[in-house]
């Protein structure tokens, strides 16, 4: 019996930590460094409203994206084996990597622009961590094992028929969610419709794709259905560089310590110098990662508003103005004039110039590019004085023609001598011309055939100017070097 009445004490010490204002560990943990799991109760509020809007529309965006086909191809595809990028019905092969680097770089000062002027607002309202957990896993968990004090008991219990069937349900259903998660993730990277019919075949015929979905899943699972608030309190490096990020300037979710301090039932506080704080914890309750707000800004604090929302749902109780807790900043919170910080300037400058840079190199890549490669061997031939030579010693140079080309739309570029002189003078040789860029990569062999005389110490250069067919226009103009023996 002494036995059982300890691991009761355990068990309800761990639970009861969540209210433990020891600043000195996580508060998820007890004194002990084990874990404490939480089960933050449903709040009603203005906030959450806006937060689910931005939830559903993310979790629809991410799962109908994929089957949206723009010219019959996905509106976003990234084959990594055949190296092609799809996005919105274009598709660029060969994509370079100075691309992805440009999008990540611009991704990253806009995300730590956000962060400087609204705090760590990516981790509660668009990171997919959040996202997925509070629509899907969190509600399928309401669902079956019932609201936050129901779970709390089901965990106390011991294991039991009703305990073991509610735990298989619910574990099944997030195997079945994390499963469609990760599909739809190898789904930007294979196309949906090919991993459909994928799915139909045997594993065994697609094992590294069935591999590959299979892990995503797992972690997926793990981290959505157990994981949890532990990712972002240990695991994930933006709450580490947040502080960094962030000044008094910024914008977070604190308390109003002024209004709220002394709080109600505070030994030697009168009634009458009582603040509004009247210490029912309702903010600690609904914390996805088990902080008390009260505490001040924490790493642990991932702005999503759920304290706002149940403080303010306490004070319309009480007859008294919102607020108490709520979206400001140190410098307003000490009711101090909002100083200039050119912090979040540089950051969505340099972010602008990124994406600015991303989308030159991406028009850039979109025309075609000609690289004209010497030949393998002797760098020039020279024909034998004949009857049909006139008596005059020709040279010829052999190139190899390499012509890029991204995008979808199909054209013909004509090569001709910048110098119209030239026509006459020099022969070029090629298999066809105009060239019909219809493939993203095209190899051409090129001869040039001209009078030795023709040649300056040994070489000439020309310019060759590529031409579309289409409007007539130049597309851009190529020098190349003949060359022969020097006299």
């Amino acid at each position: 019996m002494s036995n059982n009445k300890n691991n009761n004490n355990n068990n309800n010490n761990k639970i009861n930590n969540r209210f433990d204002l020891d600043p000195e560990r996580l508060s998820t943990t007890d004194v002990d460094g084990h874990r404490v799991y939480i089960y933050p109760e449903e709040v009603k509020g203005k906030w959450k409203s806006r937060r689910f809007l931005g939830y559903w529309f993310l979790v629809f965006l991410y799962l109908i994206l994929p089957w949206i086909y723009i010219n019959g191809k996905p509106s976003l595809k990234i084959d990594i084996f055949q190296r092609e990028f799809t996005v919105l019905g274009s598709t660029l092969h060969g994509v370079e990597p100075i691309l992805f680097f440009l999008l990540l770089v611009s991704g990253l000062f806009f995300i730590a622009f956000l962060t400087s002027v609204l705090g760590r607002v990516w981790c509660g309202w668009g990171c997919p961590q959040t996202v997925f957990i509070q629509t899907i896993f969190l509600k399928i968990e309401s669902l079956i094992e019932g609201k936050s004090r129901e779970r709390l008991s089901l965990e106390q219990q011991p294991w039991n028929l009703n305990k073991l069937f509610k735990r298989t349900l619910k574990w099944g259903i997030f195997f079945i969610v994390s499963s469609h998660i990760a599909h739809t993730f190898i789904g930007y990277f294979v196309g949906p419709k090919e991993l459909f019919f994928m799915t139909m075949d045997s594993p065994t015929e697609h094992m590294g794709i069935f591999t590959a979905t299979m892990i995503l899943t797992t972690i997926f699972l793990l981290d959505f259905g157990w994981f949890r608030e532990q990712f972002c309190i240990i695991a994930c490096p933006y709450g580490r560089i947040q502080s960094v990020l962030m000044d008094e300037n910024s914008k977070v979710v604190a308390y109003d310590t002024k209004r709220g301090e002394p709080r109600r039932g505070e030994v030697g506080i009168n009634r009458e110098a009582e603040g509004d704080c009247v210490n029912c914890y309702s903010c600690v309750k609904v914390c996805p990662t088990g902080i008390d707000i009260r505490r001040g800004t924490q790493l642990e604090c991932i702005a999503c508003t759920q304290c706002i929302d149940a403080c303010d749902d306490i004070m319309d109780r009480l007859k008294k103005p919102q607020g108490l807790i709520r979206y400001t900043s140190e410098v307003e919170l000490r009711g101090e004039a909002k100083k200039r910080n050119l912090r979040p300037f540089l950051y969505i400058t340099l972010s602008l110039i990124f994406v600015s840079s991303f989308f030159y190199f991406l028009n850039a890549s979109t025309h075609p590019e000609l690289v004209f490669l010497r030949g393998v061997g002797a760098p020039f031939l020279v024909s034998d004085n004949s009857q049909e030579t006139g008596g005059e010693s020709f040279i010829t140079n052999k190139f190899t023609l390499k012509i890029k080309h991204q995008g979808t739309h199909h054209f013909l570029v004509h090569l001709k001598f910048a110098d119209p002189t030239l026509e006459n003078q020099i022969q070029m040789q090629i298999s066809e011309n105009p060239i019909k860029l219809d493939v993203p990569e095209k190899k051409l062999f090129i001869f040039f055939k001209f009078n030795r005389k023709l040649l300056i110490s040994g070489s000439k250069t020309v310019f060759i100017n590529v031409i579309n067919d289409e409007g007539g226009h130049l597309i851009s103009q190529k020098e190349v070097t003949l060359v022969g023996p020097v006299d």
